[in-house]
């Protein structure tokens, strides 16, 4: 079962609301349906675009510590 959806209100640039509604009426989807495609895109592209401090921190001692044996391994 879908889940309920959330009534909101916002603004966007008059082009780009034009644009999604000319990309959910080629596709026959609801606008709405184009919307939360694209919320949902949104939300997994800035999950992973900045890895966390403390994993890049940990990373960049792994590659100090263990650059030799990084440098075999690739061979």
């Amino acid at each position: 079962m879908a889940k309920p959806l959330k009534k909101f209100s916002a603004q966007a640039d008059e082009n780009l609301l034009y644009e999604v509604k000319e990309i959910a009426k080629k596709e026959g989807k609801q606008f709405q349906v184009i919307i939360n495609e694209a919320f949902a895109d949104l939300v997994e592209k800035k999950k992973q675009t900045k890895p966390r401090k403390n994993v890049m921190a940990i990373f960049e001692q792994s590659l100090s510590e263990l650059d030799d044996l990084y440098r075999e391994l690739a061979k």
